[in-house]
């Protein structure tokens, strides 16, 4: 049976959801992968956009906080932002958690333009996160 991991974030709107994509396109093969957040914010368009762009289907993702996933012994959880962090309840904290904040593209001001481009920052720092020095982590715990 495959370990399960879990991405944390405040709404489950932008930055767990691009990294839940991420972890399954390369990390499934070793975890079964999950995000939830704290709250929930519903998704946010510019991260389906960016996502799209990059070819990662989000189709079924929907918002949703850690209540809505039941009882799921998660054996890693991989904090997004400082909020989660500091949330996190303490029935996770007997897994092994790793706090990587990033900048959340949310409150990205500007035009159109403007905001696509923090969101394409973010997503690809989170996908090179995921792709690398994540997939190393958990190389080395299984």
């Amino acid at each position: 049976m495959k370990k399960k991991l879990l991405f944390l974030c405040t709404g489950n709107s932008c930055r767990s959801q691009m990294a839940e994509g991420y972890g399954k396109l390369f990390l499934g093969d070793m975890v079964d992968v999950y995000s939830a957040g704290t709250e929930k914010h519903g998704l946010n368009p510019y991260m389906l956009k960016v996502m799209e762009e990059d070819g990662v289907n989000m189709s079924g993702h929907y918002s949703k906080t850690l209540n809505e996933l039941g009882d799921i012994d998660f054996d890693f959880v991989i904090t997004l932002c400082g909020d989660a962090h500091e949330n996190c309840p303490a029935y996770l904290k007997k897994a092994f958690v790793f706090h990587k904040g990033f900048k959340d593209p949310a409150k990205a001001e500007g035009n159109i333009e403007e905001i696509l481009s923090e969101f394409r920052k973010v997503r690809d720092l989170i996908k090179n996160f995921v792709k690398g020095e994540l997939r190393m982590i958990i190389q080395e715990e299984l």
